[in-house]
């Protein structure tokens, strides 16, 4: 039996110490983003997903508008310190995919396909697992670390305006990525007896 990807799929950790010694150029991880959202599987092929890639200062200034957003929600000084020292490691990776679905689609297949309607929104979720998961593993594959966040939706309308984004792109996930400067931890797995049932 082949395990080549269920060993990459291991490799796929959260990682929060990331840098910026990347090998690869913009260019090649512009293609795998696109190639693994562009591959990863949609319900009746609607390809909802959509992401912004994001390098340098546009990199820095999606982190600038998550700390500006959260110091009008951070009670106080000591809690805002620790929450910018967070926000600082993100913004120290290489750079961030943002994830988004694209709604006007949904309701489009919604409309169009009324008996499977109240589906599309569960399904355009799945869609962004698919999506997301497949550059995180792509990324573990080329030697990269990865993290997913959601600021969303507090950051959504600061971003929108930031990057001039459509008003039907609606904001899932923040995924930073670069170099591995401090492996994951060991992981702990539930039960297999208590996680999956096999019949024969």
């Amino acid at each position: 039996m082949e395990t080549k990807f269920s060993e990459l799929a291991k490799q796929r950790r959260s990682i929060y110490a990331l840098g910026r010694n990347v090998k690869l150029s913009q260019d090649e991880l512009v293609t795998l983003v696109k190639d693994n959202v562009k591959n990863a599987p949609t319900p009746f092929n609607n390809q909802t997903t959509r992401a912004v890639i994001l390098f340098g200062a546009s990199h820095e200034k999606l982190w600038d508008i998550v700390i500006d957003r959260l110091k009008q929600e951070v009670p106080d000084e000591a809690a805002f310190a620790k929450t910018t020292a967070k926000i600082n490691s993100f913004k120290a990776a290489y750079g961030t995919v943002l994830y988004f679905t694209e709604t006007k689609t949904v309701k489009e297949f919604e409309d169009n396909f009324p008996l499977y309607a109240d589906n599309f929104q569960d399904w355009s979720e799945q869609a962004q697992g698919s999506a997301q998961f497949s550059v995180w593993t792509a990324l573990a594959e080329n030697g990269l670390g990865a993290n997913l966040q959601h600021y969303n939706p507090l950051i959504d309308d600061e971003v929108r305006a930031a990057f001039n984004l459509p008003a039907s792109w609606h904001l899932r996930a923040e995924m930073d990525f670069g170099s591995i400067e401090n492996p994951a931890g060991d992981k702990d797995y539930m039960n297999d007896d208590d996680r999956f049932m096999v019949f024969k």
